[in-house]
């Protein structure tokens, strides 16, 4: 397919000292497979020299292009942002932390041109993360499939190849808060996908953005947009809580009235309003994050703020608002 585009979109935050050694990597990989590129750098608001890197690099090949996020709008719109503007009959979609390895990107093009409308990565290993991490990882998958209708597949970044078709798809959706591979998961095909096992290598430079309370946030964000299993869960235990003080009733009713035992009564109440409070709270708090959703949504707002960069010499234009 020499005539096919296959767009590269780059989600980058403050990864200034990145993206220069990603560009190269990409060049050296992409000599490898017959087919034209472009490369989109997703500034995603950094406050480093990512933005002013990325022109340098834009300087010297009008392959790449760029999209400026006016703040830091979170990693899944970034990926938003970059499939908007991607124009290829297929996207790969990657980061520039340099942990998902450009030297893949061969075989998923060659997977692609060979029937596969999607190409996904499994991560068998991460050499920059810790067990307690992994342990951690695990956990929130097991969670969130066993709340979840649709299941998700573990340990399956948002390093993937996406055809055409399944790009247009993926762009209907509208939601303010998304995450990409529930979305894939929810108009995967049963056929033409391919999997590629690779293992994650160390950060070529910085850190980690996801510390534990946004990755905490993610888990809820997740369990809430893809399952009203929750709100399930809240009747059940509410019934359970029901079922409990009509338990305890009864035994204080046989304890005093047929075994003539004095019915202790501070413990007692102070437990029971102590175990019906929480479970109140907790039911709250399950029914508040759907709120909170349906408020969220109802707004319409656009999903980002952005300027679309390219050389002046390219013939897709100058750079433009969103």
């Amino acid at each position: 397919m020499p005539n096919k585009l296959v767009s590269i979109v780059i989600s980058a935050f403050n990864e200034q000292d990145n993206v220069q050694e990603l560009y190269k990597q990409l060049k050296n990989e992409l000599k490898k497979v017959d087919v034209k590129y472009e490369l989109i750098y997703v500034d995603d608001g950094s406050s480093d020299k990512t933005y002013a890197n990325c022109l340098k690099l834009q300087k010297k090949d009008n392959a790449v292009k760029i999209v400026q996020l006016k703040r830091n709008f979170g990693h899944e719109i970034a990926m938003t942002a970059g499939m908007d503007y991607a124009k290829g009959d297929a996207v790969i979609f990657m980061d520039a932390d340099l942990q998902h390895p450009p030297h893949y990107i061969p075989q998923m093009i060659e997977l692609w041109q060979q029937g596969k409308e999607i190409v996904l990565t499994k991560r068998v290993d991460n050499k920059d993360t810790s067990g307690l991490y992994k342990l951690c990882a695990k956990s929130f998958y097991f969670v969130l499939n066993l709340l979840s209708e649709r299941k998700i597949m573990e340990s399956a970044p948002d390093f993937r190849l996406l055809d055409r078709k399944y790009v247009d798809f993926l762009k209907g959706f509208n939601e303010q808060d998304r995450l990409f591979r529930g979305l894939l998961s929810w108009i995967m095909p049963n056929d033409n996908v391919a999997m590629i096992d690779f293992v994650a290598p160390e950060r070529f430079s910085g850190e980690s953005k996801y510390n534990f309370i946004k990755s905490l946030r993610l888990a809820i964000n997740s369990i809430v947009q893809f399952s009203v299993m929750p709100l399930r869960l809240a009747t059940y235990i509410g019934l359970f809580g029901a079922a409990f003080a009509l338990l305890l009733g009864l035994y204080v009713f046989v304890e005093h009235f047929f075994l003539h035992n004095p019915t202790p009564g501070y413990a007692t109440i102070m437990v029971t309003v102590v175990f019906l409070g929480a479970v109140q709270l907790i039911c709250l708090g399950i029914i508040g994050e759907y709120i909170g959703k349906i408020h969220m949504e109802v707004k319409k707002r656009p999903l980002y703020v952005a300027d679309y960069i390219t050389r002046k010499d390219n013939k897709d234009g100058a750079e433009k608002d969103i």
